[in-house]
Parts: structure tokens; C-alpha cells; sequence
């Protein structure tokens, strides 16, 4: 069985965050594609969220994880890539029912909101929890209705 994909991606805010989540996610033996940052120096954070998006959309990698000082600015980058649905979150019920209920599949966190430990765990919550279906994909059709609109 092949191993599952993970993308991961930072801004200067979540490097740390980035590096112990990369080292989680080697630990728990899935493969990792790194999108950057790799050196504590100020860079924008949709430069690293485009690309790390568009591997997700594009199927390269399953899900992705991006992290900045609020996983907003990452999530609202991520979001205008075709395909993606990006969430934020900062505590357990939404990293599991953003899986459960939206299919999202990008975890956005922010290096400055939350420990690290909460963040491996919210990954884990994120990686592990699959999409329920049923109703809910109902309204995931309906929000990539929206993208077709433009």
C-alpha cells in the first residue's frame, strides 16, 4: 500500500510549527512534501499557499497543511485555488468536522494561536477523520458550484 501524500507549508510565523508537524507526520509514515519555508526570514504567505494549493487541487497530494501566524492569511490565500476548501481552525471540533462535514481538505493553523502539541494533535484529528458524505456532499457540490460562477 502506498503511503499517503501530506503537503506541508509555512510563512515565518509557523516555522516552528511547520518543522514538528513535518516530523509527526515522517513519525507516523506518510510522505511529505515540503512547500517551504525552510529559513526563519519574513517571506508572503500566498507565495508558499498557490503552489502548496495547487498540488492538493491537482491531486498531487491528498491533503495539505499550511500554517502562518493565524492560519488566516494562509486559508484565505488557499481558497482561490479551484478546488480547494481551506479551514482554519485552532481547536478540536473544527479540525474534525471540517473533515467530517466539508471534505476540507487543507488544515490551516496559526503558529501564533496555538502550542505545538495542540497543533499535532489537530493535525492527526485532521488526517484521520474522514469525510462522512451523505447531506454534506450536497453542500460541497453547492460550494463548488460557487467556483463555476466566475
Amino acid at each position: 500500500m502506498e503511503k499517503r501524500k501530506i503537503a506541508v507549508g509555512c510563512d515565518h510565523g509557523g516555522l516552528e510549527h511547520k518543522e514538528a508537524v513535518k516530523a509527526h507526520l515522517l513519525e507516523r509514515g506518510f510522505q511529505v512534501e515540503d512547500f517551504g519555508i525552510h529559513e526563519n526570514k519574513s517571506v508572503d504567505y500566498p507565495e508558499i499557499a498557490a503552489p502548496l494549493a495547487e498540488a492538493v487541487a491537482a491531486g498531487d497530494c491528498e491533503l495539505g497543511i499550511l500554517i502562518c501566524g493565524t492560519g488566516i492569511g494562509m486559508s484565505l490565500a488557499a481558497n482561490k485555488v479551484k478546488g480547494i476548501r481551506a479551514a482554519a481552525c485552532s481547536e478540536h471540533f473544527s479540525a474534525k468536522y471540517t473533515r467530517l462535514h466539508n471534505n476540507s481538505n487543507i488544515l490551516c493553523l496559526g503558529g501564533r494561536v496555538i502550542g505545538i502539541g495542540t497543533a499535532l494533535e489537530l493535525v492527526d484529528l485532521f488526517l484521520d477523520t474522514p469525510f462522512e458524505g451523505g447531506r454534506h456532499q450536497r453542500r460541497v457540490d453547492m460550494i463548488t458550484a460557487l467556483e463555476e460562477k466566475k
